[in-house]
């Protein structure tokens, strides 16, 4: 893999470090400014609020900047919006900090992903999109825990201040090995960004990642909660069993760049989502087991986010075909849809909590994933039937 994907991976450390450090630090920043947990929690949703709308519209307006000036424009924006953070004078100013970092966010990913597949030849465009998320799924198991160790010790603020450092190096790292000359379908106009969202195929596979990605978070995001007041786990034994679950995604994020890069995106999503979903049973069946609960656990972290490669250039495959100047623009989308499936899923998992209990969340978020596959087999009958759509015109 060429050194500029390394590049892309290291900033991409810093982006997901900033988007996921801040849960462990809601309690910290409530005490310091002086407002409730819940009044903190916006922090996370207006992260990933401007995420969602940062990620299609910016990547439409800024269509025609070669790829590299973007990209180095948005880790500008990204070190800046954390600068800000970490001298926020009040609560009022770290939500708009939050919120213009999570403008960039979502335009980093949409635009890495299409650089690092004009990177590598064809066969290998998954792979090379799973590297670039291996740094987002590295955050979840080095950043996120070192970074909350940082900010409960010596002050939120520092927590920031690391990852601008990061964001720095990430900045240094990509201007130097990121090729200047990146191939740059011409813009089609607003007429062609208009087709990405018509085609049927690309609503669907953006479906396909709210739903069988985002389902995964209904349980996910009380793992803690359900080791520890299920399971009977103590809270070092919970941190241990996230650590492995980490461990377990990043060893999952490049499998599965690899098995579709094999087998093609439609077969590996089947495959993938088969086996979260047979996992998250396997969860809710053997919760209240503690070994068996945290085998269980390692066996899920290694397909929760191996969908990513595959459904991020699945978006880019079908983009070409139906509208080749707003491929940028369709990525985005699709890290748009990926933050929409976060916070539903979190969201749903919370009613499920509240009106069934924890343990009914791993069997609901299983059953979502399972209308995923449904999804995904469809989307494969509308790719077969394209061409001899376009032959019979």
């Amino acid at each position: 893999m060429p050194l500029a994907l390394w590049a892309l991976t290291i900033s991409a450390f810093a982006v997901g470090t900033t988007e996921f450090v801040i849960v462990g630090l809601l309690p910290t920043i409530a005490a310091d400014l002086g407002v409730s947990i819940p009044s903190a929690g916006l922090l996370v949703s207006l992260y990933a609020l401007g995420v969602t709308i940062g990620a299609p519209v910016l990547t439409a307006m800024a269509d025609r900047l070669p790829r590299k000036t973007l990209l180095l424009l948005l880790l500008g924006l990204f070190i800046l919006g954390n600068g800000y953070a970490a001298f926020a004078p009040d609560y009022g100013s770290l939500v708009a900090a939050r919120f213009i970092t999570g403008l960039a966010h979502g335009v980093f990913f949409a635009i890495a992903s299409t650089i690092a597949t004009d990177l590598v030849e064809p066969e290998k465009e998954s792979s090379a999109i799973a590297l670039v998320f291996l740094g987002l799924t590295v955050a979840l198991v080095t950043g996120v825990p070192l970074g909350t160790f940082i900010g409960q010790n010596f002050g939120w603020q520092s927590t920031f201040l690391g990852v601008v450092a990061l964001g720095v190096i990430g900045f240094i790292a990509s201007s130097i090995l990121v090729p200047a000359n990146l191939t740059k379908a011409a813009s089609a106009g607003i007429k062609a960004q208009l087709q990405v969202l018509t085609s049927p195929r690309l609503l669907l596979v953006y479906l396909i990642t709210a739903i069988g990605y985002g389902g995964n978070f209904i349980a996910f995001t009380f793992l803690a909660p359900m080791l520890n007041q299920v399971t009977g786990l103590s809270a070092s034994a919970v941190s241990l069993v996230l650590l492995l679950y980490g461990a377990s995604v990043a060893v999952g994020n490049i499998a599965g760049g690899k098995l579709a890069d094999r087998i093609g995106a439609v077969a590996s999503l089947t495959v993938i989502f088969a086996g979260l979903a047979i996992s998250l049973v396997a969860l809710g069946a053997f919760l209240t087991s503690p070994i068996a609960a945290i085998a269980v656990a390692a066996f899920w972290g290694g397909f929760a986010f191996a969908n990513v490669p595959p459904l991020q250039s699945y978006v880019v495959q079908i983009a070409r075909e139906v509208s080749p100047g707003a491929v940028d623009v369709a990525s985005g989308l699709n890290i748009g849809a990926f933050n929409l499936g976060i916070a539903g899923g979190a969201w749903a998992g919370g009613l499920v909590v509240e009106s069934i209990g924890l343990a009914a969340a791993p069997y609901i978020a299983a059953g979502v994933v399972g209308v995923g596959i449904v999804l995904v087999r469809l989307s494969g009958r509308l790719n077969t039937s394209a061409p001899r759509a376009v032959a019979a015109e």
